[in-house]
């Protein structure tokens, strides 16, 4: 209870200060796919790192899918929790990835639109590219769950 009441705090005060990379910091997963996020104007773009763990094709060399689908689904949800002002992290309902071309081992980058914010219920389109966003590598569709509190 104490480690989730100081998650809220913490998540309250990253919302005032707009320090998302210390929120970033927090989430295991998204330190070990090398994530961080850039603030552009209104535009939030999120960006992982080639690393070498992040490897599913060794041979083209090539980011393995699931690390592409976790880096879209941690977007969506940080994009979430930066755009509607939610200090806890909203479950998600489902996650619908389509994978447009391979990915090559280079920055990736990833955008969110909030299409539909009802009471309890959130969906967050997400594209994935890295030469340009006239070519992304991926697509999705984030369908999340909002606590009654919320």
């Amino acid at each position: 209870m104490n480690e989730a009441k100081t998650m809220v705090e913490l998540v309250s005060k990253i919302q005032r200060e707009g320090n998302w990379q210390e929120l970033i910091e927090k989430i295991p997963y998204a330190k070990f796919i090398g994530i961080s996020v850039l603030s552009m104007g209104d535009e939030i773009i999120f960006k992982m790192d080639p690393l070498p763990s992040n490897t599913g094709n060794p041979v083209l060399p090539a980011l393995h899918g699931g690390v592409i689908a976790g880096f879209m689904e941690t977007a969506a949800t940080l994009n979430m929790m930066m755009r509607l002002d939610v200090v806890q992290v909203p479950k998600i309902i489902d996650l619908t990835v389509d994978y447009l071309r391979s990915g090559a081992m280079k920055d990736t980058y990833a955008t969110c639109i909030l299409n539909r914010q009802g009471r309890r219920v959130a969906n967050v389109q997400v594209l994935a590219w890295q030469k340009n966003r006239e070519t992304p590598i991926a697509s999705a569709r984030a369908h999340f769950l909002f606590d009654d509190d919320e």
